[in-house]
């Protein structure tokens, strides 16, 4: 297991465990921790520099979220990626998100509205430098405005959960070049219906948007996901 982890910022004012639980986590959703790769306590303790401790506590909460799995007297890996699972929640994301997009279109303030428009543009700029954490960061970011002006924490937590299940597919997805210019259009067009306080096209846009996004990954994606009878 050669994972790029650094030495956790111990002077950090959260417990020991939840740092280490958040590094872990972290460099399983974004890749760098690979699906079926083993996880191993005493390298892991090594590379964070703490000891086996918050370590085994870490990998015991992350198998509760289904991250990583364990197989007796074989220990821990990280759990496989299954398409249908992917699918299922952007099923389910297409709906809310729609929902998000035609509150924020009634409730948006003209703050929000400006930040939106400002995330919009650097999630552009990102394209055309070919930077895909970028990418992946101001295209968050922009959702995270939309849920910012929908004003519904309830709304906003069970999309966030759910874009999380997702958050490890991301990078492929980003990478390719091609996917990422329609999206400089569908994130306008979901603007401009914001913008225009058309809560029935934001909400259209919103779902298109997501919608998108699963057709690319059934159609582009396969070989990199388990497959589950799709």
């Amino acid at each position: 297991m050669d994972i790029d982890l650094e030495k956790l910022n111990l002077h950090d004012y959260k417990p020991l465990r939840e740092i280490v639980f958040e590094s872990i986590r972290e460099a399983i959703l974004d890749g760098r921790l690979k699906p079926g790769e083993r996880v191993m306590e005493v390298q892991l303790a090594e590379k964070l520099g703490v000891s086996r401790t918050p370590v085994r506590e870490a990998i015991r909460k992350l198998e509760l979220e289904g991250l990583l799995v364990m197989e007796p007297r074989k220990g821990a890996y990280v759990a496989d990626i299954s398409l249908n699972d992917v699918v299922d929640v952007l099923e389910i994301r297409s709906s809310l998100e729609g929902l998000a997009a035609s509150l924020a279109a009634i409730r948006a303030n003209e703050e929000e509205i400006e930040l939106l428009r400002q995330k919009a543009v650097e999630f552009k700029q990102c394209i055309e430098k070919k930077d895909v954490q970028g990418m992946i960061n101001k295209d968050t970011e922009f959702h995270e405005v939309i849920l910012l002006a929908a004003k519904n924490k309830k709304l906003t937590s069970i999309i966030e959960s759910l874009r999380e299940q997702v958050q490890r597919f991301r990078v492929a997805y980003f990478t390719e070049y091609n996917m990422t210019t329609y999206l400089v259009e569908e994130h306008q067009n979901v603007l401009n219906a914001i913008e225009n306080r058309e809560p029935e096209r934001a909400s259209k846009y919103a779902q298109n948007h997501i919608e998108n996004i699963e057709k690319y990954i059934v159609s582009g994606l396969k070989d990199n996901f388990k497959i589950d009878n799709i």
